[in-house]
Formats: structure tokens, sequence, C-alpha cells
């Protein structure tokens, strides 16, 4: 009866960990897609100035039919005057900020401002697509 000298396995097996890598690769791909925001898209104005703005708890969106949005829930303008106040008794100088898509009427925006005014905000940012700066 011979005696075999066994040698120990010293190297680790990547196989496994691979498998359960590209597995989670593929349920984030998939999930990925759910997790965008909600509502309508806006194609905002185009300018070659601005600041970028922090998140605001006052983010309003007027889709180019005229819906509106709040904080990513599609509203109608009186439910907007019904929540105004309670997000302004938390953060009295609250931002809005309204992306309005290009094709919106002016008086409809001017519309929601004056409305968010008489409710109490004061302080009002436009959003806008960046341009490049040009080459001088």
């Amino acid at each position: 009866m011979g005696l075999e000298k066994r040698r120990m396995i010293t190297e680790i097996n990547v196989t496994p960990m691979v498998d359960v890598m590209l597995v989670l690769l593929i349920i984030f791909m998939v999930t990925a897609t759910y997790i965008t925001r909600k509502g309508f898209e806006v194609q905002l104005p185009e300018g070659s100035t601005g600041d970028e703005l922090a998140e605001s708890s006052l983010a309003f969106r007027v889709s180019s039919d005229g819906q509106f949005m709040l904080n990513d829930e599609i509203m109608d303008i009186d439910q907007i005057k019904a929540r105004i106040p309670a997000i302004l008794e938390e953060n009295p100088s609250a931002m809005a900020v309204i992306d309005a898509d290009r094709t919106v009427e002016y008086g409809q925006v001017m519309g929601l401002i004056d409305t968010l005014r008489g409710l109490g905000v004061k302080n009002f940012a436009a959003a806008l697509e960046h341009l490049p700066d040009e080459a001088q």
C-alpha cells in the first residue's frame, strides 16, 4: 500500500463569486429601469448661463400639455395649494424650482408663480438645459 502525498488546495476558486456578481448585475440592470423618475418628460429651454441647484423641497414640472407635478407627483393647482403650506411650515425659505417644457405658454408658468407667491413662496428658480460654453 503506497502512501500518496496529498497536496492542499491553497488557491481561491473565484468562479462562484463571478457567478454571484453576474446575477447581481443582471438584477440591477433589470430593476434600474423601474427606478427612473415618475411622471412626464419636459424639454427644457436651453441657455449657456446658470448655476447648479441643490435639491429643492418644491420641485415643480409643467408638461407641454399643461399638467403640473410637485415633487414627482402629478396634481392639479388645487392640490398644490393644499400641499404648499405644510411644506413652507417645515422650511419657510424653500425655493421653488420650476422645470417647464419649452412649449408651455409663458402665462401658464407665470400663473403658477403667482399662485406660489400668494401662498408665501419667496424664492424661485427656473431650470434650463445647459449649453456647453463656446470656445473663444
